[in-house]
């Protein structure tokens, strides 16, 4: 694609508030560390010549440890062993994280650059629940802002009239069944759904650390 395949973004949105440009920041100050503090859920943001990669992490509040003004931390935790996250910084360490915190309308975000660590001292600083992780990762910080929550209404994200019906919707075991039949030219065993779904509901929610 060429320059001329894209609309004039400048002529269609008006520029971003002096007071919304000087709230971008190149280090944590108070606010950034007291939101940190209560902070239990983010999308991370990773990529690499292969492509994108966008995971979820969470933990308790402060799961993610402020090293100084310019470094964070938090643990990798067990998941489904892609490690995508991971294995992209080893080629590009540019890396994103957008924080969410439930019943609050506001985001916040940190760009910055990953590495992956397992220095021992981290890693024990990095422990939870009697665990410890097997890696880290350290980001070095480039930008850090606040970002409004008009999503967040949007979407009623926070609405316990939003909450989607688990029945509406075909169950992790369902799918997982039933692409595995199709890849194999076979029909789905629900019997094999059911056993998956029970083994999954255990592990998501006892099997966090291991």
């Amino acid at each position: 694609m060429t320059d001329k395949d894209f609309p004039h973004l400048d002529a269609l949105y008006d520029a971003p508030a002096e007071r919304i440009q000087k709230s971008v920041l190149d280090r944590l100050i108070d606010f950034h560390r007291d939101y940190l503090r209560t902070a239990t859920f983010f999308c991370l943001a990773t990529g690499s010549a292969h492509g994108l990669d966008a995971s979820p992490r969470g933990g308790p509040p402060g799961f993610v440890h402020v090293l100084d003004d310019h470094h964070v931390a938090f643990a990798d935790w067990p998941g489904n062993n892609r490690i995508e996250s991971m294995r992209n910084l080893q080629q590009d360490e540019r890396i994103g994280m957008l924080f969410l915190f439930p019943g609050l309308e506001i985001f916040m975000r940190i760009n910055g650059r990953g590495r992956v660590r397992t220095t021992p001292e981290l890693l024990d600083q990095l422990a939870e629940n009697g665990k410890r992780p097997k890696t880290a990762i350290v980001v070095a910080i480039d930008e850090v802002l606040f970002h409004c929550g008009k999503a967040i209404n949007r979407a009623g994200l926070w609405k316990a009239e939003s909450h989607i019906d688990r029945t509406s919707l075909p169950t992790p075991g369902q799918m997982v069944v039933a692409m595995n039949a199709a890849a194999r030219g076979q029909p789905a065993d629900r019997n094999e759904a059911a056993q998956l779904d029970a083994h999954y509901d255990h592990a998501v929610r006892h099997d966090l650390y291991g």
